[in-house]
């Protein structure tokens, strides 16, 4: 063939190709999803702009009802959208063909139970035990003449370790550690120390040193084995019995490390006043805990999306006394919203806020999305997002979507929310997917199994009350905002240092 004949083809197919890509048809098939969630009675509308003629087919139209009606195959009308709406849990499947015949589109639709919960927004107190003995830091003990040793950093011990155990005894608290470590000492043995470092475990030999300037034996380390402070609740789902708080993960304000959950609690917190956001500094809520001999919950896991555990007390003050929807993540979408959350006392209020970006996640990830403070009355309280706002509870269109964890150092009217999908997962509740369908094809909301939700009696701390400041970097995470507190007594000082033992 004539080479200019065959140049002439190729133009003519690539024009050919790009204008079927601008047909509304086209258009309409890359616009449409491979699978689409929805809860039990939700409707939902496919944008179909195809100017041809097209029919459907649905497998399970006891599932899925197609614009209205239950039977499985349909024509669908010119630039008409199609309407779909679920009638029960289970998974469907929606075919498309063009001119009757040619497939155009298989969706596959899950449908799930109703999943309501009841939205937070309370200031509440949080009290966390380690599940060990956390090293803060090293340091020197003064032994014969002018030398100085560190034992813990010599057996290698290091910042953000996690002891477990010494000479086979299990650590929960700083108190036991004192006498373990005079008795190697006198006796002059070392400690065989079971440590876990991040997602390992280590062993260590350490040998205690005697302080000859405070006439003890020493470990050169500084240990720490509790925090407490103050979050927002972000929601309670009274049918599963779980609740979910702070949408952050608690980190240890010195190394950085999150922290091993042994036990803890949470209680009702009253604020006491607010010290505003500015441009680069970032306010806090200062609050104090009441009624702690009425516990609230138990504390189970502190993830990246907060603290989850059993609720045992209903807490007060609630602006919903009913359940509501929770949304899909893929349901988020740009435009006006609200936030519950507590700027004076216990009473939780609604404050308009926007949503202003949201970013596409098909795995768990803390900024979902991107907010800002519209309601000039949260504006001229706080100044925007401040410490301690992190975990509340952000709805759209009557359903709850997701939490404040973040806040924007240059820029504290805005911050950064995540899905409220991934709190739920992480608080045991899962939307089970196609693959967890029991025999019948029925969907179903359940908790998950791996989840052991336990009601063991919480610690009493010991200390004062001590703001961990954000880095002043472009974004801040509220995780930073926890106010550790040692000792509850009423906040008379906006800082103090966080007590450490030294050993």
């Amino acid at each position: 063939m004539n080479p200019n004949v065959k140049r002439l083809l190729g133009l003519m197919l690539v024009i050919l190709v790009c204008l079927s890509t601008t047909t509304a048809t086209f258009r309409t098939y890359a616009a449409l999803p491979n699978q689409l969630r929805l809860f039990e009675g939700q409707q939902t509308k496919l944008d179909l702009v195809m100017p041809v003629q097209a029919s459907a087919t649905v497998d399970r139209p006891d599932i899925l009802r197609v614009n209205g009606e239950n039977r499985p195959t349909f024509q669908l009308s010119p630039n008409r959208p199609i309407s779909l709406q679920s009638a029960q849990s289970g998974q469907a499947e929606l075919k498309l063909k063009l001119f009757g015949g040619i497939p155009l589109k298989t969706l596959k639709v899950n449908v799930v139970p109703n999943l309501r919960v009841i939205p937070g927004g309370q200031t509440i107190g949080v009290k966390v035990k380690s599940a060990g003995i956390l090293v803060v830091g090293h340091h020197l003990v003064k032994v014969e003449g002018e030398r100085k040793v560190s034992p813990g950093e010599e057996a290698g011990v290091r910042l953000g370790d996690l002891i477990t155990s010494m000479n086979g005894n299990r650590l929960n608290d700083v108190s036991k550690v004192a006498d373990i470590v005079k008795q190697a000492g006198e006796n002059k043995r070392p400690l065989d120390l079971v440590i876990r470092r991040g997602d390992t475990e280590v062993k260590a030999q350490l040998t205690p040193a005697y302080d000859q300037e405070d006439k003890t034996w020493r470990l050169g380390l500084y240990i720490r084995d509790s925090a407490a402070g103050v979050g927002t609740l972000t929601f309670y789902a009274p049918d599963q019995g779980v609740y979910g708080a702070l949408g952050h993960i608690i980190t240890d304000m010195d190394t950085q490390t999150p922290i091993v959950v042994g036990q803890g609690e949470i209680v009702q917190s009253h604020v006491t006043s607010i010290s505003k956001s500015q441009n680069g500094e970032p306010g806090e809520k200062r609050a104090q805990f009441v009624k702690e001999s009425r516990v609230l919950g138990n504390i189970e896991r502190n993830t990246p999306f907060g603290i989850f555990g059993k609720m045992v007390s209903n807490p007060e003050h609630s602006v919903y006394k009913e359940p509501i929807p929770v949304a899909f993540r893929e349901e988020v979408k740009v435009g006006p919203a609200e936030m519950l959350t507590v700027v004076n006392g216990q009473q939780v209020e609604r404050y308009k806020i926007e949503v202003v970006h949201v970013t596409k996640q098909s795995a768990p990830a803390t900024k979902g999305m991107v907010i800002r403070i519209t309601d000039p009355r949260l504006l001229q309280k706080t100044g925007g997002i401040v410490q301690g706002m992190s975990g509340s509870p952000i709805i759209q269109d009557g359903k709850l979507i997701g939490a404040v964890t973040h806040v924007f150092v240059n820029d504290p009217s805005s911050g950064y929310g995540c899905f409220i999908e991934w709190m739920l997962q992480d608080a045991g509740v899962v939307l089970a997917s196609p693959q967890s369908m029991n025999e019948q094809g029925k969907v179903h909301v359940q908790r998950d199994p791996s989840f052991s939700f336990s009601s063991r009696r919480s610690h009493q701390s010991s200390g004062y009350v001590e703001s961990i400041r954000m880095n002043t970097k472009t974004v801040g995470s509220l995780d930073k905002s926890l106010i550790i507190i040692e000792k509850f007594k009423k906040i008379k000082k906006k800082s103090f240092r966080q007590k450490e033992f030294h050993l």
